[in-house]
């Protein structure tokens, strides 16, 4: 196994499109066979971490990446965020972030916010609502709901409804909605009062559901809320 695998990281340094990834396929058989040995993953993580720091081609990183999403712990953070603001990386990066445990993951997504450009943010965000982190909710994430852009401010919404909390719920409930957010920003709010629901938390939900109401809301958010209300009696 280990010749195997040394054979694959060599062939990383230059994995690209349309070559066989039966060539790489040793990184993904050593994730398996390293389930039980923590010291034998620890050494796997350490190799892919380094191979995100060459010039190994887009696709290798990739696959890195992908690796990194199985078996990253903190140590792949730093590697990982540095790719974030990267086009052609950032959502692969992401996509390991979004699963790696511990908050050092959720706080690398959330100090890229104001780094990145607007296209990426709007993958940042949504990593954020998938991760539920509630840290997230201060003001670098919570100004986005009122963005001029309004891509960035209903992913914003979005990510603040998915989070769920009832902290989310009042940041939805006090939002200024930018001009194209404020069907976002209902949606989202029905979705912080699922999950408050879901939660016992009927006061808050109620509340949660009579702001959508009052905000003149389309049909369908309209008879959601409504039969919310009922639940929370």
């Amino acid at each position: 196994m280990n010749e195997q695998l040394d054979k694959a990281f060599d062939a990383l340094k230059t994995y690209d499109w349309g070559m066989d990834p039966n060539s790489i396929k040793a990184v993904d058989d050593a994730i398996v066979a390293t389930h039980t040995d923590a010291a034998a993953r620890k050494e796997l993580e350490a190799r892919l971490i380094a191979a995100l720091a060459t010039e190994a081609p887009r696709a290798a990183k990739d696959a890195v990446c992908r690796a990194l999403k199985t078996i990253g712990t903190a140590a792949a953070v730093p590697a990982l965020a540095a790719l974030l603001a990267d086009d052609k990386l950032s959502h692969m990066a992401r996509y390991a972030l979004e699963r790696i445990p511990g908050p050092e993951a959720g706080q690398a997504l959330r100090e890229s916010l104001p780094k990145v450009a607007a296209k990426l943010k709007i993958g940042v965000l949504s990593s954020l609502g998938a991760r539920g982190e509630a840290t997230a909710l201060t003001a670098p994430m919570t100004a986005l709901l009122a963005d001029g852009d309004a891509a960035v401010a209903v992913a914003a919404a979005h990510a603040v409804g998915d989070i769920g909390s009832l902290e989310a719920a009042k940041v939805l409930l006090t939002a200024k909605a930018a001009a194209g957010s404020k069907a976002a920003i209902a949606d989202a709010s029905m979705n912080c009062a699922e999950h408050l629901l879901a939660a016992g938390n009927k006061g808050a939900a109620k509340i949660t559901y009579d702001k959508v109401l009052a905000g003149a809301p389309s049909k369908l958010i309209k008879d959601a809320a409504t039969r919310g209300l009922t639940a929370c009696k």
